[in-house]
């Protein structure tokens, strides 16, 4: 017996049910067409609603290119492209330098990022 059959026999399993369909009446096939004053409303309401760009992947990208985090970018990188050719050992990824470089630019990013928030 194995584990899972173990605690499958003291435990229900459920299986998620597919979504009724409901069948189309007469009433429901006979949809009201929007009129043109609800037209306008829900244009003028996305247009005010319209969020602010976010600041943070520009200020990161120019981050990367600081003096003190480009060699890290770069260290990153060439290990990507060397992964990616399948040079090195088996089993190696990049995370290590990922982390690096992520730990400059944030570091970089986070009071550019905080003053332009307040």
């Amino acid at each position: 017996m194995s584990f899972s059959s173990f605690f499958s026999s003291f435990l229900p399993t459920v299986y998620a049910d597919a979504p009724e369909e409901k069948e189309e009446t007469k009433n429901d096939a006979k949809e009201e067409e929007p009129t043109e004053d609800a037209t306008e409303d829900a244009a003028a309401e996305e247009e005010e609603e319209e969020e602010p760009e976010d600041p943070q992947p520009e200020i990161r990208e120019e981050c990367k290119a600081t003096s003190k985090c480009a060699p890290l970018t770069k260290h990153f990188e060439h290990c990507q492209e060397k992964v990616n050719a399948g040079e090195g050992y088996k089993g190696e990824d990049c995370v290590e330098e990922l982390f690096h470089m992520m730990h400059c630019v944030d570091q970089c990013a986070a009071p550019r990022l905080f003053s332009k928030l307040r």
